[in-house]
């Protein structure tokens, strides 16, 4: 299994963050990993959304567990092998909240999907907590 984790801190509050998150066609304005993105149906578990990152295949997630303001959980499967991706919301304080992807991966490719798939979380991270903080 492959794993791992980033995280930032922001002033935003938890329902700020999950604001963002809940709405999944708005994901592309900061989370520049992300050409083309369709979910079919509400922000719940077991929907399905597609997303396609700039010069790949489109891929299609599962939402395997959604709680307002503290976070969710999608799924991907390719060709055997299977992504993980825990997005969580923590109140750290007043004023202060804790945003972290948590990637599991497993399967045969899931030594060369690990560093594709959360390269670039940094840089999205970073995206979400400016558009949080600055609203732009």
């Amino acid at each position: 299994m492959w794993t791992h984790e980033e995280s930032i801190e922001t002033t935003a509050t938890p329902a700020q963050v999950w604001q963002l998150f809940a709405d999944v066609p708005g994901w592309k304005q900061w989370n520049a990993g992300i050409e083309r993105i369709a979910i079919h149906g509400p922000f719940t578990q077991g929907t399905t959304f597609d997303m396609q990152p700039p010069g790949s295949e489109p891929f299609t997630s599962t939402l395997l567990a959604v709680e307002e303001n503290a976070g969710f959980t999608d799924e991907t499967v390719i060709d055997g092998t299977r992504v993980v991706v825990h997005h969580r919301i923590a109140a750290l304080g007043p004023g202060r909240t804790r945003v972290s992807y948590s990637t599991e991966i497993s399967g045969p490719a899931a030594a060369e999907f690990g560093p594709m798939v959360t390269g670039d979380f940094p840089d999205v991270l970073q995206a979400l907590k400016r558009r949080l903080e600055q609203g732009a």
